[in-house]
């Protein structure tokens, strides 16, 4: 009944109607119209925090870089939040994401436990956009999109690494997402000097072959949703880790920079700057998070693993200034927590760390007053 002319033709129709489907699917971004159908906040509830984690088993959760699915599936587009609720966004690394922490540990799950108020009597409500990887450029990203959702106040906190040029746009989340990061380079002057951001995607790249990983995390996303939903777990915890080093090598190089390079113009501050610009109005706290300062092997010539004294000496100097002179509502945390209270990393806090940041945090609100 089939010749091999009828299928010859049914062959070449069903390459033409794929080839029309991809060009389609590469033309009309369909991942970013899928990303944002979400179970998350109706059928599951939102996470409290972005999704991350490597070991997908243990975390029930994955790395993606889908910056509207990682929103999708977040507490803070849940539409049951009403007016009711004054809504702080905490910026910042993993250290505000809350490596080892359980979400009710890290800050803005610390916070949220005070019941703290405003001053108009709405409940303070903390919600964690930060996110793993030291960049200011990921964490505007991140802003330029949670301002589309009206939040009344941002506390973004940083440290030296997260201003350091070359780091910009190693951070995944930007890497995968120049779109974003080629718009607010025009809007607003940025000084990203790297080939990456001149980078264009190609059609194959916009293809469902091309975009297929992304649409399979889509996918996995919503169906840890399900243990999300069980468990509470979102990171693997395990039953050991490796501490923060507190004996240090003898090098005082940081990077390539020099002393003269730890100003305004060798480190992003234009990024922190343009931050600013997209906040407008709304009331800003930024904060120099706290780190490990060491008291072990050459702690005379580096604070941490990140930091040879020198660098980081300079780098808080240049942010005072810099925040005194803009009129910045700024706190200098870095030597507020003990050696004792840090896990694996310089800047990672136990539980009691953070308890004692959240406590520090909630006496510098109490001086926001009521426009």
């Amino acid at each position: 009944m089939y010749t091999w002319r009828f299928l010859g033709r049914v062959v070449l129709k069903a390459a033409a109607l794929f080839v029309l489907f991809n060009a389609a699917f590469a033309a009309g971004d369909l991942p970013s119209v899928l990303s944002q159908i979400s179970g998350y906040n109706y059928i599951f509830p939102g996470r409290s925090r972005f999704p991350f984690g490597e070991n997908q088993q243990k975390a029930y959760n994955l790395s993606l870089n889908n910056l509207n699915a990682m929103f999708a599936s977040h507490e803070f587009l849940d539409k049951r939040n009403g007016d009711s609720e004054y809504r702080v966004i905490l910026l910042g690394d993993s250290s505000v994401w809350g490596t080892l922490l359980t979400p009710d540990q890290t800050l803005s799950g610390q916070l949220n436990e005070m019941r703290l108020r405003y001053c108009d009597g709405r409940e303070m409500r903390f919600y964690n956009l930060g996110y793993p990887t030291l960049s200011l450029t990921k964490d505007v990203m991140i802003l330029a999109e949670a301002m589309k959702y009206k939040p009344d106040m941002v506390i973004w906190l940083v440290t030296l690494e997260s201003f350091v040029r070359q780091n910009q746009v190693e951070s995944p989340l930007v890497a995968n997402n120049l779109d974003r990061v080629r718009e607010l380079s025009h809007r607003f002057q940025l000084e990203i000097d790297t080939p990456l951001i001149l980078t264009e995607s190609n059609f194959i790249d916009r293809t469902i072959i091309g975009r297929r990983r992304d649409l399979a995390d889509l996918i996995r996303l919503q169906l840890f949703g399900v243990m999300w939903a069980a468990t509470g777990i979102d990171q693997e915890y395990p039953e050991t880790y490796s501490p923060a080093q507190r004996d240090l090598e003898s090098d005082e190089g940081y990077y390539d920079l020099r002393p003269s390079e730890i100003s305004t113009d060798g480190l992003a501050f234009d990024v922190i700057s343009a931050g600013f610009k997209i906040v407008k109005d709304l009331p800003v706290v930024l904060v120099n998070e706290p780190m490990l300062i060491s008291n072990g092997k050459n702690s005379d010539i580096r604070y941490n693993f990140y930091y040879p004294r020198w660098a980081y000496d300079g780098y808080r100097k240049i942010l005072d200034d810099y925040s005194r002179e803009n009129y910045l509502n700024y706190y200098d945390a870095w030597n507020l927590i003990s050696i004792d209270e840090f896990t694996n990393s310089a800047i990672h806090l136990t539980p009691k760390g953070t308890a004692q940041f959240a406590q520090k945090l909630k006496e510098i609100l109490a001086d926001f007053s009521c426009p």
